[in-house]
């Protein structure tokens, strides 16, 4: 029995995140934000940061506050280089 797993293969160099949809307002593209915790180099405190990544959604069925998974691509328009694997949670 295999699973489909999205970094197997040869994507396997490919960056994979996990983020909650913000925006969809454009067509076939939505606006995931990815939160990143980092601890400060000095102090030792625990950081969230936040970035807004613009992803590909070939369905268009993703939509505000949904949980998504990501998966780095090629270059698709100047500010869009994710697109959107599977979502992992609607949005109630």
């Amino acid at each position: 029995m295999t699973e489909t797993n999205p970094t197997e293969g040869r994507n396997s160099h490919r960056k994979v995140r996990e983020g909650l949809v913000v925006s969809d307002k454009m067509q076939k593209t939505v606006v995931v934000e990815v939160e990143d915790r980092v601890k400060h180099p000095l102090y030792g405190k625990v950081i969230r940061r936040t970035t807004k990544l613009k992803a590909h959604d070939e369905s268009d069925q993703v939509g505000v506050g949904d949980r998504v998974l990501l998966m780095e691509t090629r270059p698709l328009s100047a500010t869009k280089r994710w697109r959107v694997v599977e979502v992992l949670d609607k949005a109630k």
